[in-house]
């Protein structure tokens, strides 16, 4: 005879011989336990807060809320009430810990990872296959869960994955049915995140289908979608205070959609003159959104039109050098090549000023390079000469660690050493030689070694279960180094 058991957030089936079936959970679509959760239930334990024997060998896995095993009487080890307090990362370009003099979109993190780093180069680092479509983006976050996961989103073929600790295997979520395609494609990817999730709620997400609300369920190793706005989108949206927006094709060329921060009070924009796809991720800053494209930019503030500021004639944006920049003024700035040679133009402006440099410079934001040596102040003052062997190397921004303080440079950064060619080959195909992987700030830390590295942009950091990760969709594993203090 079987028991039906039901806990707070869950309904379990007894079996004769004390033999637990989960028939459903809130939050999770239909779960199919005998297929779906076998050989995973220690994942699934901590996903539920379950409990699972520690003395017994009655069952695998118990509800939630049981103390004791009901066959044998002995003690269980109960999963209810723990919870992992690692942050969440969804990537440098949505922080939202960030202060508002600072703009949002680009690599920069809030995260105290220098401080943590300290100690790394003494710690044994980590490694975790990559995921098996390793295009991808990661979110690492509870998802309304009690323990922190990590998903990679390949975003060219929409495939999702999840990432099973204890059994150390990635594993390809499949689509319910009714869901929408995940795939972007022709534009950078971006996400609005579930701040607040309910169970199973990952972040708003734009798709050649539309904006959609992806939901999870790792015990069934599925999602599903809800249509948020339904067109094709080519530009990510973005967030600024309590507006959110994106760019999407309409019938006679871009269009902007926008909406309060609960998704309601939707209003439509023609976007004239702007391109229909090749779009940045948009920045926030100056209580405007922009996206940055290869023939000009486009600027939206709540309440107005979007208004589209075209490169000048001649001029080249080099939107692969980094991003946009920010003066001691607060203005942003974007390097382009003119056919003379490089400078910096003025965004934003019907008449913008241009500053001539003397050379390629590599980052966003403050994190600033020429060749090996950090340009502090004025994205086009001189560099700070501190070592002349420098010279030879070449150093590319992979993220920067907000600190108040634009005296120093302070991210993570690839170190391209004898390095003498130009800067936009570096940044293709070419095989540079040897590589370093390094925290600059108050302690330089060498964290790792790279050699034969071609496609360094495609270098992808992430922080999760208390380490700080890199990945390159060309390695079969990826690196992780210990962050001190971490919980």
């Amino acid at each position: 005879m079987a028991y039906r058991w039901e806990t707070p957030a869950s309904v379990w089936l007894e079996q004769d011989g004390a033999q637990f079936e989960l028939l459903a959970s809130e939050g999770l679509s239909r779960v199919d336990w005998p297929a779906q959760a076998r050989g995973r239930l220690p994942d699934v334990a901590r996903l539920l807060g379950a409990a699972l024997p520690s003395g017994c060998t009655c069952a695998p896995i118990y509800p939630e809320d049981f103390a004791f095993c009901p066959n044998c009487g002995r003690a269980l080890e109960r999963l209810a009430g723990r919870s992992s307090a690692e942050p969440d990362w969804w990537s440098p370009w949505a922080d939202p810990a960030l202060p508002r003099q600072v703009p949002h979109g680009l690599p920069v993190t809030a995260l105290a990872l220098g401080a943590g780093l300290v100690g790394a180069p003494a710690r044994r680092a980590r490694s975790i296959p990559a995921p098996p479509n390793a295009h991808c983006v990661f979110a690492a976050a509870r998802f309304g869960f009690p323990v922190q996961r990590l998903l990679a989103l390949a975003v060219g073929r929409g495939v999702l994955q999840y990432w099973d600790p204890l059994a150390r295997l990635w594993h390809v979520m499949g689509a319910e049915e009714g869901s929408a395609p995940l795939a972007l494609s022709g534009s950078q990817f971006g996400w609005l995140p579930a701040w607040h999730p309910r169970r199973g709620e990952v972040a708003v997400l734009p798709t050649d289908a539309g904006l959609l609300r992806l939901w999870i369920n790792p015990v069934g190793e599925s999602y599903h979608t809800e249509t948020v706005f339904e067109a094709p989108i080519t530009g990510a949206p973005g967030a600024l205070r309590r507006h959110v927006a994106c760019l999407f094709a309409g019938a006679a060329g871009t269009r902007l959609w926008s909406a309060h921060a609960d998704l309601a009070n939707v209003a439509l924009f023609e976007c004239e003159g702007a391109p229909r796809d090749g779009w940045s991720r948009p920045i926030a800053y100056d209580g405007r959104l922009s996206w940055l494209h290869a023939c000009g930019h486009l600027s939206w503030q709540p309440g107005e039109a979007p208004q589209w500021f075209a490169w000048p004639a001649g001029w080249t944006a080099r939107l692969a050098f980094g991003g946009a920049v920010q003066g001691k003024d607060g203005r942003l700035w974007q390097i382009g090549h003119d056919g003379q040679g490089y400078s910096y133009l003025e965004l934003f402006a019907l008449a913008p000023e241009r500053r001539a440099l003397d050379g390629a410079r590599l980052g966003f934001a403050g994190l600033l390079f020429r060749r090996g040596h950090a340009v502090l102040g004025e994205p086009w003052d001189v560099e700070r000469v501190e070592e002349l062997h420098e010279d030879d190397s070449l150093v590319l921004p992979l993220l920067r660690g907000f600190i108040d303080d634009r005296r120093q440079a302070n991210g993570l950064v690839l170190r391209l050493h004898k390095y003498t060619g130009k800067a936009e080959d570096a940044l293709g195909a070419r095989q540079i030689g040897l590589a370093t992987l390094e925290w600059i700030g108050q302690r330089n830390v060498v964290l790792e070694q790279l050699r034969h590295l071609a496609r360094p942009q495609d270098c992808q950091p992430f922080v999760y279960d208390g380490c700080l990760w890199l990945h390159h969709p060309e390695w079969t594993e990826m690196r992780g180094w210990p962050l001190e203090g971490a919980p």
